[in-house]
């Protein structure tokens, strides 16, 4: 799988919801993508972006004919005159996919005594 994770800065915060909904009009353009979650900043939660798109494909060839439709072109027109700063990484992942893992059944996820760090 092809893990393909995107963050933008808006020009306009209050603008996130609209990105969100065109983001999400793109996530069964094409074959392949098997998964999808766009977040946006949450009042009390840390963050330096306003939306950020999480999202796995099959393979290189998936990725590829997502970036390349005509649909999600055309999206990523309007987001540009959106967005102040576009930040991205693709890597391959053997992770099962987000909504597979389940912290507390995994053994290697451990909360943390206060003081041992």
């Amino acid at each position: 799988m092809i893990r393909h994770i995107v963050m933008w800065r808006l020009r306009d915060p209050a603008d996130a919801a609209k990105f969100k909904d065109l983001l999400d009009s793109c996530k069964s353009v094409v074959p392949g993508i098997l998964e999808w979650e766009v977040g946006i900043r949450s009042p009390g939660l840390e963050a330096s972006m306003d939306v950020v798109l999480v999202s796995g494909f099959a393979d290189p060839a998936a990725l590829q004919a997502y970036q390349n439709h005509p649909h999600h072109k055309a999206i990523a027109s309007q987001l540009a005159s959106l967005r102040l700063d576009r930040v991205v990484l693709d890597y391959p992942s053997q992770a099962p996919g987000l909504a597979d893992v389940d912290l507390a059944q995994d053994l290697s996820f451990a909360p943390t005594a206060p003081g041992s760090l």
